[in-house]
C-alpha cells in the first residue's frame, strides 16, 4: 500500500479554499483506501494492516481509521474475517462507484471494474460561453479552466473528456498537462476545499465525430456514448461541467443509485 499523506491535515477536517467547509479526516482516509482498491493497488484478497499500523501509516488516530474502515465495510469494499482481519472483497465495481463520483464507470463485459489510465491532452483558459456562464452563475463571461483528457484501458483509448472549471476557484492549477493530478476530484478537495457532493448526468448516443474517431481509433461510421455531466460542490454550486465521449464496443456504462 502506498504511503498516505493525511497527517498534514487539520484534526477537525480540511478546507484549503476560502470559506471551504471542513471535511472529516476519516473521509480522506476512506477515499485514499478506496482509490487504492479501485485502481488496483490493493487487489481482491489483500489483507489490510491492523488498525494501529494503519493509524501510524496515515498519521491519524485509531478511531479515525476505525470509522473509515467501518464505512468501507458497510459499502461492501472491505469485509472483516475473524482470524484474517480486514480484507478487500473485490466487489468495488458494485459498491464503490455509488459514492465515489470520480471513478471510471465503463465496466468490462464481465462486470469487473477496469483499471484505466488518464492522460491530459491540454490545459487551456478561455472565456465562458453565455450558456456556461449562466450554469456557473457567473456575473460576467469570466475565464474557465478547460481540460481535455483521454482514458485508456490496457493501452486502448476508450473515452475522452472536456472538463471546465471556473478559473478563479482553482488559482495555481497546473498549467502543464503532465502535472495535472490523475484524480482531479481529490485534488480539488485537498488543494481548494471543493468537495464534489452530487453529480447530474445526461446520457445520449451520437454518431462519432472526426475527433472521436481519431482519438478513440474508431471506423467511420461509428457511434459513441455521450455523457454530459454537471458536478456540484458541498454548497450546491456547480463546480465542474464536463462532457465525456466513449466507445462501448467492448465495455458498458454503469451508474448505481442507492
Amino acid at each position: 500500500m502506498k504511503k498516505a499523506a493525511v497527517a498534514s491535515k487539520a484534526a477537525d477536517g480540511v478546507g484549503a479554499g476560502p470559506g471551504a467547509l471542513p471535511v472529516p479526516l476519516y473521509e480522506h482516509v476512506k477515499r485514499q483506501i478506496a482509490e487504492a482498491i479501485l485502481i488496483g493497488d490493493m487487489p481482491p484478497g489483500t489483507v489490510l494492516p491492523g488498525e494501529v499500523a494503519l493509524a501510524n501509516q496515515y498519521g491519524v488516530a485509531v478511531g479515525t481509521i476505525r470509522r473509515a474502515l467501518a464505512d468501507l465495510t458497510a459499502g461492501g469494499m472491505l469485509m472483516r474475517r475473524r482470524k484474517t482481519g480486514t480484507v478487500v472483497t473485490g466487489r468495488a465495481s458494485q459498491h464503490g462507484l455509488s459514492f465515489f463520483f470520480q471513478y471510471f464507470r465503463l465496466l468490462g463485459a464481465d462486470g469487473g471494474l477496469l483499471h484505466s489510465e488518464a492522460e491530459v491532452l491540454s490545459v487551456t483558459t478561455r472565456a465562458a460561453e453565455p450558456d456556461e456562464a449562466a450554469l456557473f452563475a457567473m456575473a460576467e463571461r469570466g475565464p474557465l479552466l478547460h481540460l481535455h483528457r483521454i482514458r485508456r484501458v490496457a493501452g486502448a483509448p476508450v473515452l475522452h473528456s472536456r472538463i471546465s472549471i471556473v478559473a478563479s476557484r482553482v488559482a495555481g492549477f497546473p498549467a502543464e498537462p503532465k502535472k495535472v493530478p490523475a484524480l482531479i476530484y481529490r485534488h480539488l478537495l485537498e488543494a481548494y476545499g471543493i468537495r464534489i457532493a452530487a453529480v447530474r448526468e445526461k446520457v445520449t448516443a451520437e454518431v462519432a465525430t472526426k475527433e472521436d474517431r481519431k482519438l478513440l481509433g474508431l471506423p467511420s461510421p461509428s457511434a459513441v456514448l455521450v455523457i454530459d455531466e454537471e458536478a456540484f460542490d458541498q454548497t450546491g454550486a456547480l463546480a465542474i461541467l464536463s462532457q465525456h465521449r466513449a466507445t462501448t464496443a467492448q465495455h458498458y456504462y454503469s451508474n448505481e443509485i442507492r
